[in-house]
């Protein structure tokens, strides 16, 4: 018998087949696709949920902004129609405060502790369009000279409303608030003539 036959032919018991088992595992190793998916998805959740926990934090500010718009306006709407006049603050200072965190007290809670008040009166409505916006040196809203005092019939007056409105993701504060608590600033104002009503 010629032993050299079964060798080559790789029917004898010799290693013939072993380079050949090795070569196909490989191959069927590149060819399995079964872990692409959970690689695929590791990479992609922390984009992706930034993605979305970033248009949940904007559309709450968006309507939290609206509100406090709406609200702003309806107040307004009290003092230039004689609803609300200066007799109704010196009664109770905070009436104008009461009546916006009434207005938004469904997306914000209780009792508004964000909420800054401005109201004034002004000689023209160019001096209550110079009116800007101060910040402190670290970056925090100046409150210092805010006030409500509204002018009486005829008068010319401005409504500035601010919130600091927290951001509800801890990981999504640093990058979405612009003030040094880590919150957003919301603001809206309201400038207006009173009508002739009795004072």
């Amino acid at each position: 018998m010629d032993f050299r036959d079964e060798t080559s032919t790789g029917t004898g018991t010799g290693t013939g087949r072993k380079p050949k088992r090795g070569r196909a595992l490989w191959r069927r190793f590149g060819r399995r696709e079964g872990g692409s998916v959970a690689i695929e998805f590791a990479a992609l959740v922390i984009p992706f949920s930034l993605l979305v926990f970033a248009i949940l934090e904007s559309c709450l500010a968006f309507a939290a902004q609206q509100m406090l718009a709406n609200a702003t306006d309806d107040v307004a709407r009290q003092f230039r129609t004689g609803q609300l006049r200066p007799a109704d603050l010196e009664a109770n200072p905070d009436r104008v405060s009461e009546e916006i965190c009434d207005r938004i007290k469904i997306v914000v809670a209780n009792t508004c502790p964000g909420l800054e008040v401005d109201l004034k009166s002004y000689p023209t409505f160019a001096d209550a369009a110079s009116r800007r916006i101060r910040f402190k040196e670290g970056g925090d809203l100046d409150t210092d000279d805010f006030d409500t005092r509204p002018g009486q019939s005829g008068s010319k007056n401005q409504l500035r409303v601010f919130y600091r409105w927290p951001v509800i993701t801890d990981f999504m504060r640093k990058s979405m608030s612009n003030l040094p608590d880590g919150t957003t600033l919301l603001f809206a104002s309201v400038t207006w003539q009173n009508e002739p009503f009795d004072d």
